[in-house]
């Protein structure tokens, strides 16, 4: 059955930002296609509940609370993935983010912070992880990017470049780790998470970038979430140094921020 390549059975993955949202949905499908998880993010109480839906799901769910911003800590979870879980075939590098700021509001410490937490902290659990998925025979990446990395809007030049950035490095890093080991990335739209609040509860605001969508519509974690599944599976298995666009059709930013002409 062509549905059973979309199974990673037995597998072991890890997940960062996956307390909620993207993360959280990604975290939860993987259990439900068959891999125990690690989970981690900064607050505990949210890991319990994803990892709660993990084990619904009949599988093993292993919890790090951690501030992910710090690499050193991103990179620890391979070893937490082969300690509790014993071995690491899938990793998702979810965690990231950075508010929209003014040019000239943009100083060279927000965008080295936007650069490290976004980038370097995937940089950081790829090497950490890439021993031991060797040591199984290989694995899948998965990096999320965004729609930002692709689309010009004003106010996002930290968060634009640094997932611009996470894009390159996901082409650079497939070439590195084929044939054994497959790094693909998703560049997302408009999801409707936490992140996106703002947004999803104001029904104007909604509306316009709906509007704005090709699709007309506000995408929902559980479709990155499928995508995640798609690439870390064999159904993905031909598929390495791709960025995959899961964001409604957008070609312009769904939503400008009103800042002026200089």
């Amino acid at each position: 059955m062509i549905f059973d390549r979309l199974r990673v059975t037995d597998k072991v993955a890890v997940v960062t930002g996956a307390g909620r949202g993207i993360g959280a949905a990604t975290a939860v499908a993987l259990a439900e296609a068959g891999a125990d998880v690690v989970i981690s993010s900064r607050t505990e109480a949210e890991l319990n509940d994803v990892a709660a839906r993990i084990e619904k799901a009949g599988r093993k769910a292993h919890v790090v609370p951690a501030d992910l911003s710090d690499p050193e800590a991103a990179a620890g979870l391979a070893g937490a993935a082969v300690d509790v879980l014993g071995r690491l075939d899938i990793v998702v590098n979810n965690v990231g983010g950075t508010y929209p700021r003014p040019l000239l509001e943009t100083t060279v410490e927000f965008l080295e912070e936007a650069f490290r937490f976004n980038v370097s902290t995937a940089h950081a659990l790829t090497v950490a992880a890439t021993p031991a998925m060797l040591a199984t025979g290989g694995g899948a990446i998965v990096n999320i990017s965004s729609a930002m990395g692709r689309v010009a809007g004003r106010g996002f030049a930290a968060y634009g470049t640094a997932k611009a950035a996470l894009a390159h490095y996901t082409r650079l890093t497939a070439a590195d780790l084929a044939p054994r080991i497959r790094v693909n990335a998703i560049a997302v739209g408009s999801v409707a998470t936490s992140a996106l609040d703002i947004v999803v509860r104001n029904a104007e605001l909604r509306a316009k970038m709906e509007a704005a969508t090709p699709l007309h519509a506000i995408g929902d974690p559980d479709d990155i979430a499928a995508t995640v599944v798609y690439l870390a599976s064999s159904a993905g298995g031909f598929v390495t140094g791709k960025v995959i666009e899961v964001d409604g059709g957008l070609q312009a930013p769904n939503l400008e921020l009103g800042l002026p002409d200089l």
